[in-house]
This record gives C-alpha cells, structure tokens and sequence, in this order.
C-alpha cells in the first residue's frame, strides 16, 4: 500500500453495549454513575448514559493496531473530547472509526482518526503518531 496523505489505512465501527460500560468501569477502576446510572445522568443534566471518554479514546486507535502490525510502533497519541457517545439501555450505540495518513516524515507517520456516533464527530483532533514500518 502506497502511504500518501489521505490514504485510508483502516475503519471499522464498534458497538458499545452497556454492559461494555459495565466491564470498562471495572477494568478501569471508574465507577461514576454517569457511565451506568440514567436517573444519575439524567439529574446532572446528561442526555442519558455516557460511555467512559477514555473506552471511546482506546476503541479509536485500536482501529489501527491491525494495520500496524505491532502495537508498539505508537509514538504518541491524544485526542480531544468533543461530544459524549450517549449509550442506549437497549439498543446501545456504535462508535464509527476511519483512520488516514495525515503526515507522512522519513521516520514516522501521522495517522488522523475520525470517530463519530449517530454522525457527529465525538473525538477532535484524534492524531496517533507512528514509527514508519522497516
């Protein structure tokens, strides 16, 4: 695969159940009752339950792992978080990831990840740098 900026390198979309939250929560230590609780979510003014920002953070950038081949060839990565991935009791939400060449260097890569929910981008500036493969 020729690498120029714009090239799609990887997507996919996930679904995120509320027992995903639930496991997430558990792994994570993060218990806030926001991520599982709609009365709760709903009486801090939330549209109803939300998925952890750091789930959506990871679901993300292992969107390219596959790709990659080697997990640790991530140099850095962050994201910014723009809106909340509003999980439903029943039917849940998916989480959209498509991940191009941004920037292309003698030595690494700039992989830029769009991730949205329902058509709305949920994660600004997501940027994962990469070591370019040997």
């Amino acid at each position: 695969m020729t690498l120029e900026i714009g090239t799609v390198v990887a997507e996919r979309t996930v679904h995120l159940s509320r027992a995903a939250l639930v496991r997430y929560a558990g792994a994570s230590g993060d218990f806030n009752p926001i991520h599982y609780n709609d009365a709760v979510a709903e009486r801090v003014g939330l549209p109803g339950v939300l998925a952890h920002g750091m789930l959506t953070m990871g679901v993300a950038v292992e969107t390219i792992v596959e790709w990659l081949g080697d997990s640790g060839r991530i140099l850095e990565y962050g994201v910014r978080f723009t809106r909340p991935v509003v999980v439903d009791t029943d039917a849940g939400a998916d989480v959209q990831v498509v991940a191009k060449v941004g920037a292309v260097d003698d030595d690494a890569l700039r992989i830029d990840l769009t991730v949205s929910h329902e058509g709305t981008t949920v994660l600004g500036k997501a940027q994962v740098r990469v070591r370019a493969a040997s």
